[in-house]
């Protein structure tokens, strides 16, 4: 269902902004066009679109996981949602071109978002376009259990330039990171938000530089609202908190391009690269590869899936999905081959080595493989929902659940949950809050814990600023609390000021609730 209503409602939201490097921080030298230092000032400041001219503050940014620093920051003019965002921007000490990125700059952003995740209700990561969807793909495996969004953006030319896309491109980013509880790693551009490892580069001149050739955008800007699809929204189910992954066995994967002709020996040698863990195989059509008279190359591939060696087929088509409706695709399966569905290749790159990085068995990685973990592929054997879009009972649906979970009704809101109503997890009501807040508050710590395995926020504010952790921790309700903070839940630096007071008179609650 489309939706031009914000999912975050409080006056101000927080986002940060991670400055890798890349084409939108250039600026012009006797060398041509070089990544620029103080972005914040030269790029931002000065265009009202990311100044409203109000008085900076400075923000702590967390720089290690104990040493924070005061950044200045700068505040949007008000959004067509009421809102203002702020944000400061943390640049890296070293700006990177976008072929210059690598693993450690991975764990860099990620290990940026980690210590400022309490801090900020949102990231922006600005980056070079050429290895962008790369990035969005391994941040995606990296940050688990994520309930922010992260949006990474670029531009095909600097901000500094008269004709630019850098500035639409980072105000999208911006509106929506500090509007919209979208929480997966995303990719903006040309006024398109699409799921991170859904994304590839398409061309490398023009503005709609990017594309999700198998799955439509999650979000939509144009000129007076924007459409977010929130039925495609991917979102954690597990009662677990926000951490990240940051070994990832890059060193040990490779890519290989099947074409006509190619010779088994090629193939062979690939896979006989010493300490080769892993092996994405780009295929023809539905997953198809030669198989010749003799059988040779796939007599190669079997060798190497028994020596432990992960081999998975996805296709070199831009649109479409790895099946084995033809005899080739069949005997490549048949030799151990882990189809990778629809999968892009940077999506399977970055699975791959996330996987291996975990110390699984081959089998345990091939079985992971087939698996959708964040979004990455479509399982085949799922049910898809899609939402009628205008639907005129939406206010009612969601009133009614309203209505059992405040009852303590774990029956319907069950069957609310399996059936229509799914969607309305993270959606506001009237006064901001969502079917999260409202359990936060009720009897029944049954229903509370079925929003969160249904991938309900627990990150959204209501109207008066405040989480669901904060009105349970003031209901007194300790249960509520724990399976919260469980979730990954914690106060809002808005909230922090008055917890404490309502803490002072040693109530366990609030304590148990990070006071």
């Amino acid at each position: 269902m489309g939706s031009k209503t914000p999912s975050t409602t409080a006056a101000e939201s927080r986002v940060l902004i991670i400055m890798t490097g890349g084409t939108i921080c250039m600026k012009r030298s006797s060398d041509g066009f070089v990544p620029a230092r103080g972005f914040l000032e030269f790029g931002m400041a000065p265009r009202p679109s990311f100044n409203d001219g109000s008085e900076s503050r400075h923000i702590d940014v967390m720089m290690t996981d104990a040493v924070g620093k005061a950044h200045s920051s700068l505040r949007t003019p008000m959004s067509t949602y009421q809102k203002h965002v702020r944000y400061a921007a943390f640049e890296f000490q070293t700006l990177l071109d976008s072929s210059s990125i690598d693993a450690e700059g991975w764990t860099e952003i990620a290990l940026t978002i980690y210590r400022n995740y309490r801090l900020f209700d949102g990231f922006v990561v600005l980056h070079g376009t050429d290895s962008l969807a790369y990035t969005c793909s391994a941040l995606s495996f990296m940050l688990q259990n994520l309930g922010k969004p992260v949006i990474l953006t670029g531009s095909q030319a600097p901000i500094t330039e008269l004709q630019n896309d850098a500035t639409d491109n980072l105000l999208g980013s911006l509106i929506i990171a500090g509007h919209f509880m979208i929480p997966e790693v995303c990719l903006f551009f040309n006024y398109k938000l699409f799921r991170g490892n859904r994304a590839t580069k398409v061309s490398s001149s023009d503005f709609a530089a990017f594309a999700s050739p198998n799955l439509p955008p999650l979000a939509v800007i144009n000129s007076s609202k924007t459409e977010v699809s929130w039925e495609l929204v991917h979102r954690p189910r597990t009662i677990e908190p926000f951490s990240i992954q940051a070994h990832r066995d890059t060193a040990h994967v490779a890519c290989l391009r099947i074409f006509p002709g190619i010779k088994p020996e090629m193939v062979d040698a690939v896979l006989k690269v010493e300490g080769l863990k892993g092996l994405v195989l780009e295929t023809f059509g539905s997953g198809n590869a030669p198989g010749g008279s003799d059988g040779a190359l796939i007599r190669v591939f079997e060798a190497a899936v028994s020596r432990g060696i992960v081999i998975v087929n996805v296709t070199q088509c831009m649109i479409g999905t790895v099946s084995p409706l033809y005899a080739p695709a069949m005997r490549l399966k048949r030799a151990g081959l882990v189809p990778g569905h629809d999968m892009t290749t940077e999506a399977a790159l970055a699975k791959l080595s996330y996987l291996l990085g975990q110390d699984l068995c081959p089998e345990k990685v091939a079985q992971q493989m087939t698996i959708s973990l964040r979004g990455e592929l479509t399982e085949h054997t799922a049910t898809a929902f899609q939402h009628p879009s205008g639907l005129p009972t939406h206010l009612a649906d969601l009133t009614a659940l309203g209505y059992a979970i405040t009852a303590g009704d774990v029956a319907v809101v069950g069957d609310a949950l399996r059936g229509t109503m799914k969607h309305l997890v993270s959606e506001p009501d009237y006064s901001g809050n969502t079917p999260l807040h409202i359990a936060a508050t009720s009897p029944s710590l049954e229903i509370l814990e079925m929003l969160l395995v249904h991938g309900a926020s627990v990150h959204l504010r209501n109207k008066a600023g405040r989480t669901p952790l904060f009105l349970a921790a003031h209901a007194r309700l300790k249960k509520h609390v724990e399976l919260l903070r469980a979730s990954g839940a914690h106060l809002h630096a808005g909230e922090v000021e008055a917890a404490r007071l309502h803490g002072r008179n040693g109530d366990e609650t609030w304590a148990k609730a990070g006071v």
